[in-house]
């Protein structure tokens, strides 16, 4: 059986959903977040997803001269916030880009899409 291309084998990204101070509100046509989860569901794209508790209940953990130190908030101050993430897999780059796109935070706030880099490769 030969092995597949790069092409051919689904990668997966992270899609972190983020707020943005600079973001438009939703524009005649956009889609709603189920419109949107319905169609990555109907497509197969979706892995995993879900919102985030607010920063202020995050905690962040540095393992630092033997020590644990564990810091209440997010790990830096800043004027976005992550408030979501899904787990896609798609075909390509492109292709993820797209379902982001379509994503209603990518008008209210802010996409960040990353493909995953699997240990071991």
């Amino acid at each position: 059986m030969p092995h597949p291309t790069d092409e051919e084998v689904p990668v997966q990204f992270l899609m972190l959903v983020c707020t943005d101070p600079q973001g438009e509100p939703a524009a005649p046509g956009d889609l709603t977040i189920e419109e949107w989860g319905a169609d990555v569901d109907r497509r197969g794209v979706w892995l995993a997803g879900d919102r985030l508790r607010p920063g202020a209940d995050s905690r962040t953990v540095r393992r630092r001269g033997g020590a644990t130190l564990v810091t209440e908030g997010p790990f830096a101050e800043a004027a976005e916030v992550i408030g979501g993430f899904d787990v896609l897999e798609c075909a390509t780059l492109e292709e993820a880009l797209e379902v982001a796109a379509a994503h209603p935070m990518a008008r209210a706030g802010r996409i960040d899409v990353r493909p995953v880099w699997p240990l071991g490769l």
